[in-house]
């Protein structure tokens, strides 16, 4: 598809005729260039596109002036500037032109560097405190939501800081250290097992009637809420294992999914929340085994999926439902799970130092760690805990402030736990530890572990990476692709799978809207989980065998449990565990466009738009977002009577001059998807409204129509094909998307080169995805600030 324009043209002419009388005033040699293709049409009273000379400035050193520079670059090299009816100016002259834009652009940017001083965002300060700290606090609801730019919220543009966000950072180092230091005895260690459900403590009256009872396992025929079973309940913070044994009866040979949700502890205790779905094969018992954080004041329920509710089931009675259900046999808790204490979260600050009775606190049970050389001991675990908090080897000036506070802290008195605590409170919320501090010019080896390692894991480099940067290691080119492997084939390198498709598929937005319960009675929270875990392991399956990135818009193969696959129409996968699915070319499925997580997320509950999906597409596929609609142009709004069709509609809307020349490249790749619903279900007719039994449906989707360069097509699987006929434009996007998102600032247009050439050497290996993340960490892009 045909790149957009970043800027309107008349915008540019503007620009360019501005520029040429500043450059006039400097004396510039390019002067004759701009009065004989640009000036004559901007300027005087009533200048085309509004753009007076004198409201802008060659200033290359201001990032506006900059950016603009580089959008007059951009045109000029793409010859779209000056129009197509205006005489074009000689090669030569235009090469001179835009070769002084360049040099200027390319200047500044290395004196100064492309990416700005950026902050931790929430989610790099929660996974960097937990991996100091060996803890697993929940941080993120401290502190306050950040910004984006560029689509992603961890670009330095847009990462501000408060003194509002300050104290937050202090309360939630308070709050980790609260967890990583203990300060009385070892808890009890609870190992408590329970018999099918006779002791659980929420299975409601007249539950006998919904529960079938066999020997000692019990049988649960109801997915009803009120007769969840909620067992044990953990008075202590921490990690709990448990395991149960259950089996799907009365199922036709195929497994029966079940939830386990932790948390309920109602008014007093934590929201519930999701741990995860699992199958009770059919016939024969399994063990299943999880660990999970709990909170006090919590328990954990067990619920079958998709089965009736208990007023039905009630009715026939438990022992003579033919039904499937989920037998238990038994449940295990095993916990809080120390195996040493204290905890290696308190090893990790204190080793093992001597703990003692409290001299501030009266309480019985509590101790405190004891020093007999507190400033010696002091310097010993500051240091050490700043080396890895600051991502670098520290020196005596860098710990003087902390020691100084520890200091003050002894002579009030305090005792010496106390005063440590304030240094290294100090530390999580010091410059050095928020802030990634990157110079100008190539990454010094410390900076270039830490964007390596907020890339790939969205945390603070481990030792390993750490060594290796204080050894000169890193910037081996061997030794850096290494590590690379390394850490992707790390379990924390779901960090980068869930944060950069979260943001760059709009996963994070899945439950932005909810689907109209009475059109969708059939959306449920399995189906949410489901949507967005497709998508996660498709895209770590993409990544983990290097797969062409072509796979992202057309593929012969998903992962696919059985509530999708069933949502899909596609038979042979049952229960909730995914598998990776041959799909057939009838499906109209394959590739993340007609994922129904990417579809739930650009419809809202209700209806599906092809403008807001089309400039999806166009931003997150092919990297060219359209310009923002004018401001005097209402929204469109779907016809619930179903007399006009969305296409209808739009042809109309296109008869507005101001709209007709985006909506040419936004519609189609929208009217493409038009064949999928609000939740992702493929449809040939739109559904209005009505119950679930007698729904009123409008008129025939028309998924087909023309790209802007002529090529038609009649459907979605047309439409993919197009698509990949240009891959590099796929690339070029992602590698675009990828970088912004690895380096927390978007590459320049002075860059496109330096991204061609990145497309080039991963296009030598079949444009393996796996391959173009190696080929941006070894890139100057990457490397250098």
């Amino acid at each position: 598809m045909k790149p957009k324009r970043p800027w309107h043209i008349c915008s540019m002419l503007a620009l360019i005729s501005a520029t040429a009388g500043l450059c006039a005033a400097r004396g510039d040699p390019f002067r004759p260039f701009f009065d004989q293709h640009c000036v004559k049409c901007h300027s005087g009273e009533k200048p085309k596109g509004d753009w007076r000379i004198d409201e802008l400035t060659a200033d290359f050193t201001h990032k506006e002036s900059r950016e603009r520079w580089e959008s007059v670059l951009e045109q000029l090299e793409s010859g779209e500037m000056p129009p197509k009816a205006k005489p074009r100016p000689p090669a030569n002259e235009v090469s001179a032109v835009t070769s002084w834009i360049g040099t200027q652009v390319a200047a500044v940017s290395g004196k100064e560097g492309r990416v700005v001083l950026r902050r931790l965002n929430r989610t790099e300060y929660e996974n960097t405190v937990n991996d100091l700290l060996g803890t697993s606090a929940k941080l993120q609801a401290m502190l306050p939501l950040d910004t984006s730019a560029n689509g992603f919220d961890n670009v330095g543009d847009a990462l501000h800081t408060s003194s509002f966000l300050m104290d937050q950072y202090l309360i939630a180092a308070e709050a980790a250290l609260d967890q990583a230091i203990a300060n009385r005895p070892k808890p009890p260690k609870l190992e408590q097992k329970r018999v099918g459900l006779e002791a659980a403590y929420q299975v409601k009256a007249n539950s006998e009637k919904v529960f079938r009872k066999q020997e000692q396992r019990v049988v649960m025929f109801s997915s009803s809420q009120w007769v969840a079973a909620s067992l044990f309940y953990m008075a202590e913070r921490g990690t709990y294992r448990f395991r149960m044994s259950v089996s799907g009866v009365q199922s036709a040979g195929k497994p029966v999914a079940f939830s386990v949700k932790s948390g309920g502890g109602g008014m007093a205790g934590p929201k519930a929340r999701l741990v995860g779905y699992f199958d009770a094969p059919a016939d024969q018992s399994r063990v299943i085994e999880f660990t999970d954080q709990m909170e006090p004041k919590t328990s954990i329920t067990i619920l079958p999926y998709d089965l009736p509710n208990a007023q039905t089931v009630g009715k026939v009675g438990a022992e003579a439902w033919d039904g499937p259900g989920v037998a238990i046999d038994w449940v295990e808790m095993e916990g809080p799970l120390n195996e040493t204490w204290p905890p290696e979260s308190h090893r990790r600050l204190f080793g093992d130092m001597q703990q003692g009775k409290s001299p501030i606190y009266n309480q019985s049970d509590r101790v405190e760690v004891v020093s007999d050389a507190p400033m010696a001991d002091a310097d010993r675990i500051l240091r050490k805990f700043a080396r890895r908090a600051f991502r670098r080897a520290v020196t005596d000036a860098d710990m003087k402030t902390y020691l100084d506070l520890v200091a003050a802290k002894l002579a009030e008195p305090q005792s010496f736990e106390k005063a440590i605590r304030v240094g290294l409170s100090a530390i999580m919320i010091a410059p050095e530890f928020l802030f990634l501090r990157e110079a100008p010019g190539r990454l010094d080896a410390s900076a270039l572990a830490s964007r390596l390692s907020y890339f790939l894991w969205s945390s603070t480099p481990d030792e390993e990476l750490l060594t290796l940067a204080e050894q000169g290691k890193l910037s081996d080119s061997t030794t850096l692709r290494a590590q690379v492997e390394r850490m992707l084939k790390s379990p924390k390198a779901a960090a980068f799978t869930t944060n950069f498709t979260g943001q760059w598929l709009s996963l994070r937005d899945l439950d932005f809207t909810m689907p109209n319960h009475i059109v969708y009675p059939h959306f449920d929270e399995m189906l949410r989980a489901s949507m967005q875990r497709e998508t996660e392991l498709f895209f770590d399956e993409v990544l983990k065998d290097d797969l062409s990135i072509a796979n992202f818009i057309a593929s012969d193969f998903t992962m696919l449990n059985g509530r999708l696959a069933k949502h899909y129409g596609i038979d042979g996968v049952s229960g909730w565990e995914f598998q990776k699915v041959k799909l057939a070319p009838e499906s109209h499925r394959g590739g993340l466009l007609t994922m129904a997580s990417v579809l739930k997320v650009t419809a809202n509950g209700t209806s599906t738009s092809p403008v807001i999906r089309g400039a999806w597409v166009l931003d997150r596929i092919l990297g060219t977002p359209p310009k923002p609609p004018p401001e005097n142009v209402s929204a469109l709004e779907p016809d619930t009577r179903g007399t006009t069709t969305i296409r209808e509609q739009l042809a109309k809307h296109r008869q507005i001059e101001s709209c007709a020349s985006c909506h040419v490249e936004i519609d189609p790749p929208g009217f493409a998807l038009e064949s999928f619903d609000v939740i992702g279900g493929y449809r040939d007719k739109y559904v209005l409204d009505g119950r679930p039994a007698n729904f009123r449906t409008g008129k025939p989707v028309d998924p087909a129509d023309v790209l802007p360069d002529g090529r038609a097509f009649k459907n979605i699987d047309e439409f993919k094909q197009l698509l990949l006929a240009d891959q590099d434009q796929i690339a070029r996007a992602l590698a675009t998307k990828l970088i912004t998102y690895a380096t927390g600032g978007p590459p320049q247009r002075i860059d496109r080169t330096k991204i061609d050439a990145i497309v080039a050497k991963a296009k030598a290996k079949n444009l393996g995805f796996r391959t173009l993340i190696h080929e941006i960490v070894a890139s100057e892009l990457f490397q250098r600030k």
